[in-house]
């Protein structure tokens, strides 16, 4: 194994000390990724609820199974997020199905518009979540308070060249949310990780 393809080492460590049982080792998980998982599934159902299900159940899943994770596979994170996103369409597919035969509004087209269009924004919000600070400082400056290359710069003080760079890539690293081939790829594969 190359010194590129070793597992970071919190990763590894993390896995070793869940598989021996240690509580301190769940809650320090949960700790560090409760929001991030929350934060996907919310963004898949768009209902608080289900999302903190969600979340209680991916971190019961890597409780009882924590053999499932491996870390020469991917970082703990992207692995989380592919459970959360995983579970989360899951859980969307079983109520949108139950709604339409139950009678409610739609098709089964709609449903499945419906999961792509939850998945790209899911895969969206963790590209944005996991981006480097200085790229994802420039976005929100661009984005959110409406700021050219030039203010951007100004603001983040560095040159418009840093500035221009940033956002570019940036927004390269979020088109890259639409790059899955299918609507149940995860957060973190085909091109989000």
């Amino acid at each position: 194994m190359t010194k590129k393809d070793v597992p970071p080492r919190w990763d590894r460590r993390m896995q070793q000390r869940l598989a021996r049982g240690e509580a301190a080792a769940l809650g320090e998980l949960y700790d560090r990724f409760a929001s991030l998982v929350h934060g996907l599934a919310h963004r898949v159902l768009g209902d608080e609820r289900a999302a903190d299900a969600i979340t209680r159940d991916v971190f019961a899943h890597v409780w009882q199974h924590p053999d499932t994770y491996d870390p020469k596979q991917c970082p703990l994170r992207t692995w989380l997020a592919a459970l959360t996103h995983r579970l989360a369409v899951q859980r969307l597919r079983t109520t949108e199905t139950a709604a339409l035969a139950r009678g409610g509004p739609g098709t089964t087209e709609d449903l499945e518009r419906k999961v792509r269009h939850a998945s790209v924004a899911a895969r969206a919000d963790y590209i944005v979540q996991s981006m480097p600070t200085p790229l994802r400082a420039a976005l929100e400056l661009a984005y959110f308070q409406r700021r050219d290359y030039r203010q951007t710069a100004v603001d983040l003080g560095v040159t418009d060249d840093e500035a221009r760079r940033r956002l570019r890539l940036g927004l390269q690293l979020l088109s890259t949310a639409h790059d899955a081939e299918a609507p149940d790829t995860p957060p973190g594969i085909g091109g989000a990780a």
